[in-house]
């Protein structure tokens, strides 16, 4: 009696913890419904608007652009999640760009925290040019700083959504998405590249697409298994033996699967047999 009276407050237990974490979960969503990306593709990002870059200089976006297309981050430096990994894998990711850095396109990281420096700006360039596997022009990638208003120019032009949040010790964090947003040399939002990771592949064809100010949905990494970049044409072209390939890999698989539960059958029924 004693162990089944056990075994039931265990269980009552365990869905009281299910019960708690639901609701916790369910807070933690409503608290962040507004938390996002509303893609606004075709819109255009304020060119004029003053922002400080890593070396203390007043800089617009415009000026930045230089008749240039650019990947646009929104990220601020001290943070402790999702900046770091996501700006990791961009600075990894363009050493593998068949595209010329600072002549075919442009990088642009942007703070939307109003209290960040150009110094600790400074600090963030230097340990990511650091980290890439090659020589990479210091030029074309410019950390920028500014004031709350100006700020949210740019990302209320953008759609990036996020909230500022103040811990008990007075700590600030910043609940937010993680997105590159590609942008025309004419400043026209052009596609928008979501998540932590990238492919090198999706972020050269929006570079490609957004110098010729072509508006395209959000990237679906599965096309990079079936396109092949053509370096001296600089284009993408039906990767014709890779589709061949993953066809009759699902072929054989299928195959193999097809001969595994017919011998199981077949042993079965020679166990039946017997």
């Amino acid at each position: 009696m004693a162990t089944d009276s056990l075994k039931k407050s265990n269980i009552y237990l365990a869905l009281l913890g299910r019960l708690v974490a639901g609701l916790l979960l369910f807070s933690a969503l409503q608290a962040s419904a507004n938390i996002g990306v509303d893609e606004h593709p075709g819109a255009q990002v304020p060119l004029n608007v003053p922002f400080l870059d890593e070396d203390g200089k007043s800089v617009t976006l415009g000026k930045i652009l230089d008749g240039k297309p650019a990947i646009l981050t929104l990220n601020y430096y001290g943070c402790p999640g999702l900046c770091t990994p996501q700006l990791n894998d961009l600075a990894h990711n363009l050493t593998k760009v068949k595209l010329t850095e600072n002549k075919d396109y442009k990088v642009i990281t942007l703070s939307f925290n109003p209290l960040e420096t150009p110094e600790v700006a400074a600090k963030k360039k230097v340990n990511l040019l650091a980290s890439m596997k090659r020589p990479f022009d210091a030029k074309a990638w410019t950390f920028l700083t500014g004031t709350e208003e100006n700020i949210h120019k740019v990302t209320d032009s953008v759609g990036f959504n996020f909230e500022k949040q103040v811990g008990p010790k007075g700590m600030v964090d910043y609940i937010h998405p993680t997105v590159l947003v590609a942008i025309s040399p004419q400043g026209k939002i052009t596609r928008y590249l979501n998540g932590i990771e990238q492919l090198p592949f999706d972020i050269q064809m929006a570079m490609m697409e957004a110098s010729e100010g072509a508006v395209r949905p959000t990237i679906a990494k599965t096309l990079a298994l079936c396109f092949a970049f053509d370096p001296k044409n600089k284009t993408y072209v039906f990767a014709t033996e890779k589709v061949l390939a993953g066809i009759l890999s699902l072929i054989l698989l299928g195959f193999f699967i097809y001969l595994v539960l017919s011998g199981r059958k077949k042993q079965v029924s020679e166990e039946k047999d017997v």
